[in-house]
């Protein structure tokens, strides 16, 4: 559905994408991930054809990116863009107008996104009544209008309480489960993890990783990480490096990666002698293997 070749773009002297290559298959959910300034944004503006690469090429559907392919993305931006003063079906109406949908086919199609995001009894309501999480969706309904092929979601739950994070990430499953290619950017980890079925890291305009959670997994030697908090955090350093376990600092975490999964009992025994308050273990998450990815990467 969607594929990127060698993507290059320069602002003065500061390369915002270099040789970016990726592609995005049919149905699939691909999340885009990096820190801010590491080109997301300025990959959509050109997907969407706002603005021009210096090298590489894109294609959508098969079709070179232009004028044409407008009608192909739908977008729904990390800024909620809707007319506040306008009800929810004014909204619709008014951006179905843009993509030359009229009459019946309109009203139909108006009525079909609004209940696609769970807001057709609120039709009628002005948009700026909305809760958050509501606009949100209107936001989703109005890239939904034109019944594009791609659609884009810039950080689609930014600003969200959880249970309206939860809705939204069933709904955007719902999108994939009606064959729609899904291309997403987020900062929360856990939201890539949950939705994505591949991910890309990108870092200074470069993919520095890509793959599915399982593929990703491969690229640090643990197959689960404990976390422990102890006066003598010298010696279960100490410790830890005699067992080969290495060791990470998460905020204010001490942490060892285990090269296979142990009982807190054999923990316990490795660590004996060493004055221990607490001991967790937990599985290798997103937020490990891209914190270990951006920092490899100068």
């Amino acid at each position: 559905m969607l594929k990127i070749e060698h993507l290059s773009k320069t602002y003065g002297q500061r390369r915002v994408l270099q040789d970016l290559s990726l592609s995005v298959g049919a149905g699939e959910i691909y999340g885009l991930l990096g820190p801010n300034g590491a080109g997301k944004t300025t990959t959509i503006n050109i997907l969407c054809n706002l603005l021009q690469a210096d090298r590489g090429q894109i294609g959508i559907n098969g079709q070179p990116v232009s004028a044409k392919t407008k009608c192909l993305i739908g977008v729904a931006p990390q800024e909620t863009l809707i007319y506040r003063h306008l009800t929810c079906a004014e909204n619709l109406r008014f951006f179905a107008n843009l993509y030359g949908l009229t009459g019946r086919g309109q009203r139909e199609r108006v009525e079909a996104c609004l209940a696609a995001v769970d807001l057709a009894d609120r039709a009628a309501s002005v948009a700026e009544t909305l809760s958050g999480g509501m606009q949100r969706r209107l936001s989703l309904a109005i890239a939904l209008v034109h019944q594009p092929k791609l659609l884009i979601l810039d950080e689609p739950t930014t600003g969200l309480d959880l249970e309206a994070r939860f809705a939204m990430w069933e709904l955007i499953h719902q999108l994939q489960r009606d064959g729609i290619t899904i291309l997403l950017t987020t900062h929360l980890l856990d939201e890539a993890e949950r939705l994505c079925d591949r991910i890309g890291m990108l870092k200074q305009g470069q993919l520095l990783a890509e793959g599915s959670m399982a593929e990703l997994r491969q690229l640090i030697p643990a197959q689960e990480i404990v976390l422990i908090q102890t006066p003598a955090e010298d010696a279960a350093i100490a410790r830890a490096a005699a067992l080969n376990f290495p060791q990470r600092r998460y905020g204010r975490d001490l942490a060892f990666w285990l090269p296979q999964p142990m009982e807190l009992k054999a923990i316990l025994t490795q660590f004996e002698g060493i004055p221990l308050d607490s001991v967790s273990r937990q599985p290798v998450r997103l937020e490990h293997i891209y914190l270990e990815v951006m920092q490899r990467s100068p």
